[in-house]
């Protein structure tokens, strides 16, 4: 028999494991929490075993390049709030000052206008979406 001395929520336990043919049974980690230094022998196989984390990937040349060509003027969310209606379509052309889309937020209605004179190269909402400040709302050309 081994024993072990283990402290949950502040309280002390005594714990004997049975041996099996002088080995420890073979046993998986659940917690990535730490381990006494006293019993880290003991551990040490059975950790070596535990999946490593999956590492990002970087993005693809092309995805890098592709969001670096974005031309136009983007408009961004100024305020979190949910898209109420949207007022034009890709590839319309636009004045400055025109009504792009509709924001409501705390109640009310904020109309989101055009910057520039353009065509509407890209609307990335759609009507009903929880929007956050700085999200992108619409690309002009």
């Amino acid at each position: 028999m081994k024993r072990y001395y283990v402290t949950v929520n502040g309280n002390r336990y005594e714990v004997e494991v049975e041996e099996v043919r002088g080995e420890f049974p073979p046993a998986a980690i659940t917690s990535e929490k730490a381990v006494h230094k006293e019993h880290m022998e003991e551990f040490k196989e059975v950790a070596e075993t535990t999946a490593k984390a999956p590492v990002m990937e970087e993005p693809k040349a092309e995805a890098k390049k592709a969001a670096l060509e974005v031309k136009g003027e983007k408009i961004t969310c100024p305020m979190p709030g949910t898209i109420f209606n949207i007022a034009v379509n890709e590839g319309q052309q636009v004045k400055k000052g025109d009504v792009i889309l509709v924001l409501e937020a705390m109640k009310m209605e904020n109309e989101i206008m055009s910057p520039k004179d353009g065509k509407v190269a890209e609307i990335a909402v759609a009507k009903g979406q929880q929007m956050n400040t700085g999200d992108l709302l619409a690309i002009i050309e």
